[in-house]
């Protein structure tokens, strides 16, 4: 008999409040659909400004339609680009970056904006930071029901995390999801997602597919042209 309140290991576990990725693929693969509220959501990646905007975004977006507090950044690796960011849902304005040199002074920030009322989503680069320090941004995100993404390195991988969610993401000309923790079987085989918007990857591929010139003949005229029609009789 199928108990209602029993999570059967080889089933997806059941999550409360959940935001759509808006990759349907990847929603397929974690419980209650979505990126759990309330919850660390742990991304593993080599190149810490790699491939976080393209899969966070979507839900980003989809959280300030909600409220009207910031997203805060803390010791984002670069400034966002506002006009990209702009033309899919997030606008600049609504961003809030923070930065620090001592990774102390980045985890209490990170701390401090997930218990700020105003706030509508963190996103955290934290490298360095510990299961213990990851167990606190845990708890302040589950009593404040904020949208937590920490961003570490692939390195972090053995070592141990309170994250509900822990993927692993590579590739350069596509996003490969490796999703490490879940409520629900392992994943033997990756996810892959577009690493890139679809507007700009359609732009790529265009400049892919367009002709080429050849060297020195962009400037050449020619020499039928050049020359004065003359009508002889």
């Amino acid at each position: 008999m199928q108990l209602p309140h029993v999570w059967r290991v080889d089933e997806l576990g059941r999550e409360g409040d959940c935001i759509p990725t808006g990759h349907p693929e990847l929603d397929a693969c974690l419980p209650g659909g979505g990126w759990p509220e309330g919850h660390l959501v742990e991304l593993l990646q080599a190149r810490a400004e790699a491939h976080v905007w393209q899969l966070a975004l979507p839900a980003l977006s989809s959280v300030v339609r909600r409220k009207s507090g910031p997203v805060v950044l803390v010791g984002a690796p670069a400034q966002p680009f506002g006009p990209s960011l702009a033309a899919q849902g997030l606008a600049s304005e609504r961003l809030l970056w923070v930065r620090a040199e001592k990774p102390g002074a980045l985890l209490w920030s990170a701390e401090q904006a997930l218990r700020c009322a105003e706030v509508a989503a963190v996103l955290a680069w934290l490298p360095q930071a510990r299961n213990p320090e990851l167990r606190r941004l845990h708890l302040a995100a589950h009593q404040q029901q904020r949208l937590l993404f920490v961003i570490r390195k692939p390195q972090a991988r053995t070592e141990a995390s309170p994250a509900r969610l822990r993927l692993l993401l590579d590739g350069v000309d596509e996003m490969q999801v490796h999703i490490l923790k879940r409520r629900g079987p392992p994943l033997d085989l990756p996810l892959v997602l577009p690493a890139r918007p679809a507007r700009l990857e359609a732009l790529l591929q265009a400049r892919r597919h367009k002709p080429q010139v050849p060297a020195g003949t962009e400037n050449r005229r020619s020499h039928v042209l050049d020359r004065p029609l003359a009508i002889t009789g």
